[in-house]
């Protein structure tokens, strides 16, 4: 019976008769025969017309069969070439020798033409087998190779999101070990306008890609909002609905986020699902644990999600942490978790704050040993300096390429019910950001708004006495009457009045501010502010002045005019 697909068969055997009697019984087969008289042959044979099967002797001249046979299976490479013993050996020692020297099976003489033909057919279906097989094995190369090359491009795409603004800062450590190439931890950093820092860690639900797809609409809207001078709380909020939104049902980021204030001191907190994070004071080697209190981002939605954050006042060298569940989840080789216990132990024993962190990742490291992780461990620290220790802090700005008017003038009445819900400096910051040339003022002019407007809400407006804030009790005091003020406004306004007129080398910002409120004797209070320069209170005069050409009180000091120079080589 003939075979279907006819084969190239390579026949090596120096016995000329051996050799044209299993040349008729596999040509009668359908096969195309080739023939060689020696192993040497048969190599030549081999290398030119590249056979699929081959009948081989093991005893030849000149090249016996098993030494062709380790040549022929080494060029072969990973094709399948079977190649078939004929033998009249029954040592078994020497059948095993022919079989390791590359033979697949052998066939001894006298020759049974319905054995060769099984044997070549059964050979014929391991070959299309094995191309089936690697046709199927390229395939799957060729698409993981495309896959990788995807994969790159989208980790370049995620790390420029996620990671292209992060910040290098001397008070500021992190720690990311990710489980795989994409992972769920993400760790977002950003100077604030108003003199501050903004740490968020976020830990989504899950491993891999799935996770880490929430962690882009993250970065893009804290590194948007940031720049423009949002709150904390404001940028949580947004998120928060963004990934209830993206998000499918079950999937979630446990986070936590920080504005440490290095001007007065303080540190703003807001944890939703992720582990107690630490807050380590120097001074008498405490830790204050701060929990969650709130479910983790993208589970409520905008009605039901709570905002509020806890506040605490620092000294110099205190430092917070915060970390993913990852390092009280870790195993060790007994599969034993390391928990909170053992990380506290490594705050007790501490002799040198400074090292605290690299001996958090040491004891982790040291307690997993040559165990596999099962999640992405991530941690973060951050220490209240003081400002000139930081350096020069650039503010992202994510601004639009498009070139916006160079002279203008802009005016924003805000009113009662804005006055006691809105924030409006990240509005007027945006806006002003569209001057180009402006953009690189970002901090001083948020500084300047910040301070003018909470003149005008806080003393114009509300009338509340800046006096209060003499101590951190004080402070503390005067912000609650702050909020209480401001929930029960009923009348009132504020004013802003933006001018601005370019020149050769810059520009002249001409902020105008006008409120309600009575006004004040601002002669005498200025002078005072400028004596006092201490404390919590009598800044925001002297600090503006500090900023600006020329600020002139008018009327009855309800109403302010600042001068803001700038020029290109302004940094």
């Amino acid at each position: 019976m003939l075979n279907a697909q006819p084969l190239r068969i390579l026949i090596a055997d120096d016995n000329n008769t051996d050799r044209m009697i299993l040349a008729k019984i596999v040509s009668r087969m359908g096969h195309e025969v080739l023939s060689a008289k020696d192993g040497m042959e048969a190599v030549a044979r081999f290398r030119e017309e590249h056979p699929e099967l081959i009948l081989l002797d093991a005893l030849m001249p000149n090249m016996d069969g098993m030494e062709a046979a380790r040549i022929i299976k080494k060029e072969a490479g990973d094709e399948l070439i079977p190649i078939i013993f004929l033998t009249s050996l029954a040592d078994d020692a020497e059948l095993a020798n022919c079989l390791a020297s590359g033979g697949d099976d052998f066939l001894s003489k006298p020759y049974s033409r319905t054995i060769l033909e099984a044997k070549i057919g059964a050979f014929a279906r391991m070959r299309d087998m094995h191309k089936t097989l690697k046709t199927q094995h390229d395939q799957i190369a060729l698409h993981n190779q495309h896959m990788l090359r995807e994969q790159k491009v989208a980790m370049e795409v995620f790390q420029n999101v996620t990671q292209g603004k992060k910040m290098s800062a001397p008070n500021f450590k992190v720690m990311q070990s990710p489980f795989a190439i994409f992972n769920g931890d993400i760790v977002l950093t950003a100077y604030t306008p108003s003199g501050g820092m903004y740490v968020l860690l976020g830990d989504f639900t899950g491993h891999g890609l799935p996770a880490a797809i929430g962690a882009m609409p993250m970065a893009e809207i804290f590194y948007g909002m940031v720049g423009k001078g949002f709150t904390m709380r404001e940028i949580l909020s947004e998120v928060n609905l963004k990934l209830q939104k993206v998000l499918p049902i079950g999937f979630f980021c446990c986070a936590c986020m920080i504005d440490m204030n290095f001007t007065e001191q303080t540190l703003e907190v807001w944890n939703g699902g992720l582990p107690d994070c630490f807050l380590y004071r120097s001074k008498n080697h405490s830790i204050d644990a701060v929990a969650s209190t709130h479910l983790p981002l993208g589970v409520l939605g905008a009605q039901k999600f709570s905002d509020n954050t806890e506040v605490y006042q620092l000294e110099q060298g205190d430092r917070f942490f915060m970390w993913s569940d990852g390092i009280f989840e870790a195993r060790s080789e007994d599969e034993e978790l390391f928990g909170e216990e053992r990380l506290r132990e490594v705050f007790l024993q501490n002799e040198d704050t400074s090292l605290l962190f690299d001996q958090v990742k040491q004891a982790v490291t040291d307690f997993m040993g040559e165990s596999l992780r099962d999640d992405d461990i991530s941690m973060a620290e951050v220490v209240l300096v003081d400002l000139e220790t930081l350096g020069d802090r650039q503010v992202a700005y994510a601004g639009s390429s498009l070139v916006g008017p160079t002279d203008w003038k802009v005016s924003f009445e805000l009113g009662v019910e804005t006055l006691k819900a809105f924030n409006p400096l990240p509005l007027m910051v945006h806006n002003l950001m569209e001057t180009p040339g402006l953009r690189r003022h970002n901090t001083n002019i948020y500084t300047l708004l910040s301070e003018l407007y909470s003149n005008a809400l806080e003393h114009g407006v509300m009338g509340l006495d800046s006096g209060l804030k003499s101590d951190a009790a004080g402070f503390a005091q005067y912000y609650l009457k702050r909020t209480q003020a401001q929930t029960e406004l009923e009348e009132g306004f504020v004013r802003f009045t933006f001018t601005h007129k370019p020149n050769k080398n810059g520009g002249k910002l001409v902020i105008a501010v006008d409120d309600s409120g009575p006004g004040f004797d601002y002669v005498s209070k200025i002078d005072v502010a400028l004596e006092q320069q201490k404390g919590f209170c009598g800044r925001g005069i002297p600090l503006i002045s500090n900023l600006v050409d020329s600020v002139v009180y008018k009327g009855e000091g309800n109403s302010v005019e600042v001068v803001y120079s700038w020029t290109n080589n302004d940094k």
